[in-house]
């Protein structure tokens, strides 16, 4: 299994640690200690060795920061997070909802003065300004240190050390040095001769090459100088690299050599404030040039081959779903738990011959538990499927090709009415993003919206974005495009999201329906006076759950959508499946 169900982390872990934290924060004369979800990378998901947000505090999500004071200690939670922060933080530790409430403003309400440490590793340029402008005119002052739960932590693991790997330009659509003197003239444009890359996705996109040194994303940790030759230093651990060969223009270095080669740089040098850690900037010397990250956009804008590439890796993926729904449908209820819906599904995407990993830890939640968003089964929170629940499974799989994320939402045995009110508002906007067309120029913020408008009518949201980006063969979470309230950047043909709306009642049950999409221009329409418009192509395609849908609450338009969207499930996957799982596909895509 590529999914363990032990339980990593418990509330009565916080206490202790949380009292050895202080007093070395006391020795140090600091007032307060800054602990956030994050590693010197800068990329959205940790090694085990830089998860000290979890080894402090128990708190196990992805995102989230712990403020530790003297005598309060705040741990910082997007919508995403809230019930099982709640769930897994001792009563030392209070929840504060981000980003209602920002940091500095919780700083300056519990701390009235002193020195706050930080990691300058662990805080990038923009946040440290964030901070500080935050904290402008009290009594508190940022003061950089070492890293103090490090001095705490007796047996932290080791750094990961996950061999690299080619990958393929066939599959990436371009070659490295391609890809580096596309950037490099557009540096020479900016007016940089070196930029700095930290994000892992990106210097691994960068040389096409991936790696393992976190938890279901295939990167590699490193760090880069791109010059604007198109030439590399890379700063990496030399036994990740015995297995590949990156040419004469990426030179290979030790990673401790990284903060003098910053030092002796002669610039100017391009870093992004949204990504660089504050401890880069620190070392550069040369003149400064703010900008984003040069990889950033043109790995989300994907190739023909990589678009290729995810469509049949998500073709390969429906047909490992829809054998699991059909064994699903006819297992459930019964004996069946959490985890044997993760062991089963886990098992199908193995029979495909062609899994390398799964994309992220399958959350299966059935009842309560599909409303604690990010749901992680354990040995202790498994619970067996009952009838009358909904289960919720969103996962994916990590294929050589093509990278997946889906999200569906079950029946077993018969729906309560009201789930299935609310599940038929889920999919109406799910249905609303599917065929929205619109001008070019428009960023995920401006759709945003139409997701959430029939839940909206009905005085119901979900406290999380509509969808996120996703890479090729890379992160399953990936930028800078997102379906959000704060989804600035502009969408791009090529850029691939996910549509996920959701609703989630806490203590009764949770509804997400999720597919990937990708941009792409959209055909001219004959009365149509927008030249350039854009719309979506799905890459997802599994039946939705008919059982669920309250058939008489949807539109002529919404009901053709799911129809055509069936169809094409029946047509593309049909002669791929088995008996047992072809028949259950005729009954799961009949037309309503």
């Amino acid at each position: 299994m590529f999914q363990s169900f032990e339980v990593t982390a418990r509330p009565e872990q916080g206490p202790p640690r949380l009292a050895a934290l202080r007093k070395v924060m006391a020795d140090q004369g600091l007032a307060g200690f800054v602990v956030p979800k994050a590693d010197a990378h800068q990329g959205e998901y940790v090694a085990p060795r830089d998860d000290r947000l979890a080894w402090l505090t128990g708190f196990t999500g992805s995102a989230g920061a712990a403020v530790v004071l003297a005598e309060a200690a705040g741990v910082f939670v997007d919508g995403r997070y809230r019930v099982q922060a709640r769930q897994q933080l001792a009563a030392e530790f209070t929840p504060v909802d981000w980003p209602e409430v920002q940091p500095a403003a919780w700083i300056r309400e519990h701390l009235p003065e002193g020195a706050l440490g930080i990691d300058p590793w662990l805080h990038t340029l923009k946040q440290q300004r964030a901070l500080e402008a935050g904290l402008k005119g009290s009594g508190v002052a940022l003061s950089r240190v070492g890293n103090l739960v490090d001095r705490i932590w007796p047996d932290q693991p080791g750094p990961p050390m996950a061999p690299v790997r080619t990958h393929p330009d066939a599959l990436a659509g371009r070659s490295s040095a391609d890809k580096r003197a596309a950037l490099a003239e557009d540096m020479r444009g900016l007016g940089a001769g070196v930029a700095v890359i930290t994000l892992p996705d990106s210097l691994c996109w960068l040389l096409n090459i991936r790696g393992g040194d976190i938890p279901r994303n295939p990167v590699a940790h490193g760090f880069a100088l791109l010059f604007d030759d198109g030439t590399v230093d890379l700063f990496m651990a030399a036994g990740k690299l015995s297995e590949v060969d990156l040419g004469p223009e990426v030179r290979c270095h030790p990673p401790e050599g990284f903060a003098a080669a910053l030092e002796a740089l002669e610039g100017p040098v391009l870093i992004d404030p949204e990504s660089v850690p504050l401890a880069v900037v620190d070392a550069i010397r040369a003149e400064v040039i703010e900008g984003r990250d040069p990889c950033v956009l043109p790995k989300a804008c994907k190739t023909d081959k990589e678009l290729a590439g995810m469509r049949a890796a998500h073709e390969r993926d429906a047909v490992a779903m829809c054998e699991f729904l059909a064994w699903l449908e006819e297992t459930a209820p019964g004996d069946l738990t959490e985890i044997d819906v993760v062991t089963a599904l886990e098992g199908f995407r193995r029979d495909t011959g062609a899994l390398l990993d799964i994309s992220f830890e399958t959350i299966s939640g059935s009842g309560p538990n599909g409303a604690i968003v990010h749901y992680r089964v354990s040995e202790e929170s498994n619970r067996k499927l009952a009838d009358g629940e909904l289960l919720l499974v969103d996962s994916g799989g990590q294929y050589l090709d093509g990278t997946t994320d889906i999200t569906r939402t079950l029946a077993i045995g018969a729906a309560p009415e009201a789930a299935q009110a609310a599940f038929t508002r889920v999919l109406q906007g799910m249905i609303a993003m599917s065929r929205a067309r619109w001008p070019e120029g428009l960023s995920g913020r401006d759709l945003d919206a139409l997701a959430r408008m029939p839940l909206w009518m009905a005085g119901q949201d979900y406290g999380h974005g509509t969808g996120h980006g996703v890479g090729a063969y890379l992160c399953v979470h990936e930028g800078p495009q997102r379906l959000a309230r704060t989804g600035m950047e502009k969408l791009r043909e090529g850029m691939i999201l996910s549509n996920e709306p959701g609703f989630y009642k806490e203590g009764a049950f949770g509804i997400r329906i999720e597919n990937l999409m990708a941009v792409r221009k959209a055909a001219p329409l004959p009365e149509g006076t927008v030249k350039e418009m854009l719309d979506w192509e799905t890459l997802t395609w599994v039946p939705i759950d008919r059982r669920l849908i309250l058939a008489e609450r949807l539109t002529a338009e919404e009901r053709d959508w799911l129809n055509q969207y069936h169809a094409t499930c029946r047509h593309m996957l049909r002669p791929r499946l088995g008996k047992r799982a072809a028949m259950w596909l005729d009954a799961a895509t009949a037309e309503i």
